[in-house]
């Protein structure tokens, strides 16, 4: 890749915060916008891997490009800059505004191994401070201010993206603070706003008394270097490659290192380095003094073996402070979190929902499906449990007849499909990934809200564990939200069952807990839906139900507990009366068996019209005709996997170690 170089900038734009006149005789107001925007892609259009990264930049990109960037004596003004070639892919307008506020080091580079994947979902501009420029924090603030407030001008119902590492992860906070009445998104990578707790407050008085042969700048620049390269040429011996192999991965990372020190120490120079830790100081001041005026969503990130700021426990804290607040930590991740291997910001906010391109989060057009890569790395983690569950798919076609696999499930949408719910809902796991797998379809399931949110922190799992299933297509289940997938022509999976089948009670395996209510056939024949029955079986094979709710409950404290887990995550079917409205959070207590295996049977599709529409009646006749179609699979199944010579997992090993592990393993006649 060629380096992006001060004499390239004319061409792609430069401002300082005025308006003024271009090279190429445009007029530009405040950071005037020099890419174009971005495609709004819907969900029925994107399939995996539609926008694949065309290539990936490595560090060395950043080290080329910092080479031209970085001028020791340059003391010029702050600027924005748009990081993508006049060449990156087709965009078009729809696509909200990201502004990139670097760390310590200001060259603006930052992301630049994000870039090309930032573009497809972003308009980029990003900021450069000079080396030797003496801007003020409060004026830094001001110039960042100017321009969002020129931007929501020009385009008021679209957010705008802060994204802020270390120092300018105060200048955002800042920004938001002062103006709350603006659509900011702030993406923070390790605030400097534990500067006060850490070891840098003690680096400035050091630096003014030790003579100049003991250059403490050069620890400091160390310490940037992403991954640590001490730590790096160590684990190049550990992972016992060849010694050729070893010996020349050591020596491109003491390139890379002595490449990077080289110029960061031109940006590190003492007198540089003491107006950055002053610089720091003010900015964590400002933002620590303004955080309860933050009223925007934040995404902290936080690394755990950051050499220069204590991040791992200042996500945490900020987590309290700020009222829209999420975490993700990242334990064996440096300062530079953008700059080192495997970080992904575009997975990163697309798995936390953050992303966006109107005032509000919708969940079908904002919705934008994984990469082939992306999908790899979510289903990797299932994959020995795939192994292990060795599910089964059955499908029945139009005619009726029964087919392995998922060939008989409806290509075009929309699609109801219709279940129940195993035990700790573990049919999440192999569903989704399969239908992609299968059939390039990318289902959306509708979970519960606690996936997506708390009202309060407390005993429930952090919403992070949840990540893969919202990267996958999981919505938060209302009538709202069903009308909206429907009318994309989506393919929907839901459990009317919830979290009472899912967590069910002793003896309960394969009961149907749903509730009177057909409310779903009547959304599915407004859109003339197809409804697909289909169910799960095989949770019996894997774990038994020792400790039930309702063993739970009769232990007072144990009760008062279960309330306030409850209360902690929104709730639904607040209306239902009776076992179908009693969505009450637990865990039951579970010993495993040897395990069995999975399988899931779609039955026949059911067609709804007007008429199911307009008379109630015949809606709850199709409800109930959904319901027995169910059990009737379920039972099917229940006496058929008696006849699986491979329901046991030893002679599904078998099997695999002599057709190899991706290999299909038979299953029941039919």
């Amino acid at each position: 890749m060629a380096a992006i170089g001060f004499h390239q900038l004319s061409a792609v734009g430069l401002c300082n915060g005025v308006k003024h006149k271009h090279s190429l005789g445009v007029n530009l107001p405040p950071a005037r916008r020099f890419s174009a925007s971005v495609t709004a892609f819907s969900s029925d259009q994107w399939r995996p891997g539609d926008y694949e990264q065309p290539f990936a930049k490595s560090f060395w990109d950043y080290l080329e490009a910092a080479k031209d960037f970085i001028r020791p004596e340059d003391n010029s003004p702050s600027r924005w800059f748009s990081p993508l070639e006049s060449n990156s892919k087709a965009r078009c307008d729809g696509a909200p505004l990201l502004l990139y506020l670097p760390g310590i080091d200001g060259n603006g580079l930052g992301l630049i191994r994000q870039h090309q994947k930032l573009g497809q979902m972003f308009d980029i501009w990003c900021l450069h401070i000079p080396a030797s420029n003496r801007t003020a924090f409060t004026d830094l603030v001001g110039m960042v201010e100017t321009t969002v407030k020129s931007e929501n001008h020009q385009s008021p119902g679209k957010p705008i993206y802060l994204v802020g590492e270390s120092l300018g992860a105060c200048i955002a906070l800042a920004v938001a603070a002062c103006n709350p009445e603006i659509d900011l998104v702030l993406i923070l990578s390790n605030p400097a706003t534990s500067f006060g707790n850490s070891s840098l407050q003690h680096l400035a008085p050091l630096a003014k008394v030790l003579p100049d042969q003991l250059d403490l700048a050069f620890l400091f620049v160390l310490s940037l270097i992403p991954g640590g390269p001490f730590k790096r040429m160590i684990a190049h011996w550990v992972r016992g490659l060849p010694e050729m192999e070893t010996a020349a991965n050591i020596y491109q990372d003491l390139v890379i290192t002595s490449t990077l020190t080289s110029i960061l120490a031109d940006t590190f120079r003492r007198e540089t380095l003491l107006w950055k830790l002053n610089l720091l100081d003010a900015a964590a001041m400002f933002a620590n003094a303004h955080l309860h005026l933050v009223q925007a969503p934040s995404l902290i990130l936080s690394s755990g073996n950051d050499q220069i700021l204590p991040s791992k426990f200042e996500g945490r804290r900020l987590r309290k402070k700020l009222p829209k607040c999420e975490v993700r930590s990242f334990k064996d991740n440096g300062h530079c979190l953008f700059l080192e291997d495997g970080i992904d910001l575009v997975s990163i906010i697309r798995a936390t929902s953050f992303y966006r391109r109107g005032s509000r989060l919708d969940y079908i057009s904002d919705y934008i499906p994984p990469t082939i890569s992306e999908f790899n790395k979510c289903y990797g983690v299932n994959r020995l449990l795939e192994v292990i569950m060795g599910p089964v798919f059955l499908s029945t076609t139009e005619d009726g007849k029964m087919v392995r696999g998922l060939g008989g499930i409806p290509s075009e949408g929309p699609v109801l499909l219709v279940g129940n719910h195993m035990l700790l809902a573990s049919d999440k796991i192999s569903l989704p990934g399969q239908f992609v797998h299968e059939r390039n379809i990318n289902l959306r399931p509708l979970v519960h809200p606690m996936m997506f949110t708390r009202l309060r922190d407390g005993l429930l799992p952090d919403v992070s564990v949840y990540d893969t299933l919202r990267m996958m297509g999981s919505v938060p289940i209302s009538g709202t939200h069903l009308h909206n997938l429907l009318s994309a022509r989506s393919h929907i999976l839901l459990f009317p069952g919830g979290i009472r089948e899912a967590l069910h009670r002793k003896g309960e395996e394969y009961k149907l807990m749903w509730p009177k209510k057909a409310e779903f056939v009547r959304a599915a024949a407004k859109f003339g839906a197809k409804i697909v029955p289909f169910c799960g079986v095989g949770e019996d094979d894997f774990l038994r139900v020792v400790v039930d709710y309702n063993d739970q409950v009769k232990v007072p404290m144990v009760k008062e507990v279960l309330k306030r887990v409850s209360a902690e995550g929104p709730g639904v079917r607040g209306s239902v009366e009776g076992e179908e409205g009693n969505q009450d959070f637990h865990m039951p207590g579970v010993i495993p068996k040897w395990p069995g295996r999975y399988y899931y049977y779609f039955g026949k599709e059911i067609e709804t019209g007007a008429e199911e529409l307009r008379d109630r009646e015949k809606a709850k006749e199709v409800y109930a005709e959904v319901k027995k179609e169910v059990e009737r699979c379920i039972e099917f199944v229940k006496q058929r996997r008696e006849e699986d010579p491979y329901r046991p997992l030893l002679p599904r090993i078998h099997y695999h170690l002599q057709h190899g592990l991706l290999s299909q393993v038979p299953t029941f006649p039919f």
